[in-house]
């Protein structure tokens, strides 16, 4: 019989690693395999719309590698047990990134390639810190209460602050250093606040799981217990009044949401939480001009005033069909943002819909060998801090590309790994940190009990002390 608190998976991921593989060689040769692609799709690039082969080529393609190279080299130190296919999908997830940046680089004559290698130096970095000084994910649980003050604080801190150095594009989002850059607080909030939460939730499970009264035969919550679910909707509505912006406060309330549902497995929670997110949202429309502008042009794209940016994006997914138009053959450049917030569309006119299937199923695997880890895990706070980390990345991508394809209104979300961005770039790496640190513990065997020395009986040590002659 399996002890209390363990489930088949964390027993397969315990024999797994007990048997001596680590899979690291599986990982080296996958990262490998990722920048062979991400080398020939840069070649594509270049010849495409140089008609020869630049020194930028290889100063990308010796920079890709040596800085993954590091960070395997950091997983196979400090992490040796972690699940094999998180970094290399990361590193191809961002390769492609960085080969489309370039290639919308040569069409506009700007550097934002090289930002991002700069930027990606840092994240890499920042991985291999985290992975050094946290050696146990449970430890965070003992600051819970630190990270979700510090967390708000960084959540609310542009909307506080003055536009003029807050304000970027119509949202206060950012907070800018003048020539040294901008960096946007939420990014990093977010990991904060899942701390606290999944800390939260599993010391005060059992406030959750409590049913209340009946109506319609479903088993609403108790009045007092919908308090936490209540404060984070205030803190996501204040989020989308102050900030003028309605995707950080579905970002924040998703995780929210999510995180409450995995704690109790009650779907009656996903029922309140969407219908109090839906009621916020009307109110952000009727009372934020910004969100007003997005849902009129989500509504009507292609009649409306502001609706030039989606319009061109629709246009250009259009023409990339089903097949695409080939690396450095569209015209992704047209639509602005096309190497930040529209990347998704700048993929999909080159690459096609079969491009972008593939994107997104790297994103979906992604995110199911993050639940696995979470699933294995042996801990209730891994497992709600694992779980809360890989829907993060699933949520930030139904936000994105429901935004660029008309699914949804526009929120001014990033691709996570794909897209241009210094903050978006540094606060995933930390969190792929965070799950790779949890793959670890979860397919890291247990290390057996030493048994104790037998002792003899005092009944026969008795005896032999009676019966030994004189």
């Amino acid at each position: 019989m399996s002890q209390p608190g363990t489930s088949a998976e964390s027993t397969s991921g315990s024999n797994t690693a007990s048997s001596g593989d680590t899979r690291r060689g599986t990982e080296l040769f996958l990262l490998v395999c990722s920048a062979v692609i991400v080398t020939f799709a840069l070649m594509l690039v270049e010849i495409s719309q140089e008609n020869t082969i630049t020194r930028q080529l290889f100063i990308y393609g010796a920079a890709y590698l040596a800085l993954f190279g590091g960070a395997h080299v950091a997983v196979r130190k400090w992490a040796p047990y972690a699940d094999p296919l998180m970094l290399p999908l990361v590193a191809l997830l961002n390769g492609l990134g960085l080969v489309m940046i370039h290639r919308i680089d040569i069409a506009k004559e700007t550097e934002y390639a090289v930002r991002q290698i700069a930027w990606l130096t840092l994240s890499l970095v920042l991985f291999a810190l985290v992975l050094a000084f946290i050696k146990d994910h449970r430890v965070l649980a003992k600051y819970s209460f630190t990270c979700g003050f510090v967390g708000l604080v960084l959540l609310a801190l542009p909307g506080l602050l003055p536009s003029a150095i807050s304000e970027v594009n119509g949202a206060k989002l950012w907070i800018k250093f003048g020539p040294l850059g901008q960096v946007q607080p939420s990014e990093f909030a977010k990991i904060l606040l899942m701390i606290f939460f999944a800390s939260f939730l599993v010391s005060k499970r059992e406030l959750f799981t409590t049913a209340g009264r009946k109506f319609l035969n479903v088993e609403l919550p108790r009045p007092r217990d919908l308090m936490p679910m209540l404060v984070a909707w205030v803190a996501a509505i204040g989020i989308g009044v102050l900030e003028k912006d309605l995707g950080t406060s579905l970002l924040f309330f998703g995780i929210v949401l999510v995180m409450l549902y995995i704690a109790t497995e009650r779907a009656i929670w996903v029922v309140l939480g969407l219908s109090l997110f839906a009621l916020g949202a009307v109110l952000a429309w009727q009372t934020v001009t910004r969100v007003q502008s997005r849902v009129n042009v989500w509504l009507d794209p292609l009649h409306h005033d502001d609706g030039y940016q989606l319009k061109q994006a629709l246009y250009g997914l259009g023409s990339g069909g089903i097949g695409g138009t080939g690396l450095g053959n569209g015209n992704p450049e047209i639509v602005p943002f096309s190497n930040s917030d529209f990347i998704i569309t700048s993929m999909g006119e080159e690459l096609g819909l079969v491009g972008l299937i593939a994107i997104f199923l790297m994103y979906l695997l992604l995110m199911m060998r993050g639940l696995r880890s979470a699933l294995a895990v042996r801990d209730s706070f891994g497992k709600l801090f694992g779980g809360g980390l890989s829907f993060t990345v699933a949520l930030q991508l139904f936000v994105v590309a429901g935004g660029v394809t008309g699914l949804i209104p526009l929120t001014g979300l990033t691709a996570p790994f794909l897209a241009y961005g210094g903050s978006s770039l540094l606060a995933n790496y930390i969190l792929i940190a965070m799950l790779l640190r949890i793959s670890d513990a979860a397919r890291r065997p247990q290390t057996p009990a030493k048994p104790k020395p037998q002792q003899a009986p005092i009944a026969e040590a008795h005896t032999e002390l009676v019966e030994r002659p004189r």
